[in-house]
């Protein structure tokens, strides 16, 4: 069985490479508009590419070209054939090259767009790790909250954070995910009163970060509707007010992970569900993925995995 199986698949594998030959020769023949020409290229006869066009109209069961004395012409099957095929040989030489410089070493500019925030914590050490494994790539990192399209302003890889996927425009890859902490200070806390139950923040101070999807409404429970005297475009800037004892903020722990451990700032409803952060990277969907993004994100995959 194994025998036939195997004679089966060579059989198969032969008849593909066949085709793609045929189909080659075709488009180069509509192309050059001479046998005798295409011949020449390929060093062979004229006889014989005519042949190999006579059994790819056999395989399709139709006729593709008008063969005259003088000229060749396309049928009205054969104009149709040659824009697919035209496609499938370019997709094949788009691959080949792709794997190729896969094994090349990288190098070029990477211009990248992150949050802010991540920007200047963990991806700055991950960054510099990448700067000294990939030396002959350029990084050209733009750092911001605001929402940009990665085309339209000429990224080649974007990081997002974000509680939902993000639509198919882009091609995003998980890399980790963080958790959302609500904060305050010890002084806060003991001026304004506690807060055990998620209704408790509606009697706080609770500050509002601009780039929040949820916009004033905090994703705990059904939705605890905040107000405060803060709405600010920086979480590093809302941490900060924090620490100065001026309110509450819903922040992601890799804004607030120092000032927990160091005691700036205490944690309030631990215990209290809330949507996690994936990070992912980003890119438009399209076939050919320069080769500095493919490194750079298994190069992210692998930083991100290990403890």
């Amino acid at each position: 069985m194994f025998a036939k199986w195997k004679q089966s698949t060579s059989t198969g594998n032969t008849k593909a490479l066949n085709k793609l030959r045929g189909m080659a020769l075709f488009v180069r023949l509509a192309d050059l508009g001479s046998f005798t020409r295409v011949a020449e290229q390929n060093n062979t006869s004229k006889s014989m590419i005519s042949k190999e066009i006579g059994r790819l109209e056999d395989e399709l069961g139709v006729r593709l070209l008008h063969r005259t004395t003088r000229n060749v012409q396309l049928t009205h099957a054969g104009e149709a054939y040659l824009q697919r095929a035209r496609k499938i040989l370019a997709d094949i030489n788009e691959a080949d090259a792709f794997v190729q410089s896969l094994q090349q070493t990288p190098r070029g500019k990477l211009r990248i767009n992150a949050p802010m925030v991540l920007g200047i914590t963990d991806l700055a050490d991950m960054f510099a790790d990448f700067m000294r494994q990939f030396p002959d790539i350029d990084l050209d990192i733009h750092l911001g909250d605001e929402d940009v399209d990665l085309v339209e302003q000429g990224f080649d890889l974007g990081f997002r954070a974000a509680s939902h996927p993000f639509d198919s425009s882009y091609v995003g890859r998980p890399l980790t995910t963080f958790q959302y902490r609500i904060c305050a200070s010890r002084r806060y806390l003991d001026r304004y009163g506690s807060i055990e139950h998620p209704k408790d923040l509606l009697h706080h101070n609770c500050f509002e970060y601009a780039y929040f999807k949820g916009k004033n409404v905090w994703p705990i429970e059904d939705g605890i509707p905040i107000k405060g005297s803060l709405r600010v475009n920086s979480t590093l800037f809302m941490l900060e007010a924090i620490k100065a004892d001026q309110g509450v903020g819903f922040l992601p722990d890799f804004v607030c992970r120092d000032a927990l451990k160091n005691g700036e700032v205490v944690e309030v409803l631990k215990d209290v569900q809330k949507p996690s952060l994936t990070l992912y990277a980003l890119y438009p969907a399209r076939h050919f993925v320069p080769a500095t993004v493919i490194q750079c994100i298994a190069f992210l995959e692998q930083w991100f995995s290990e403890p």
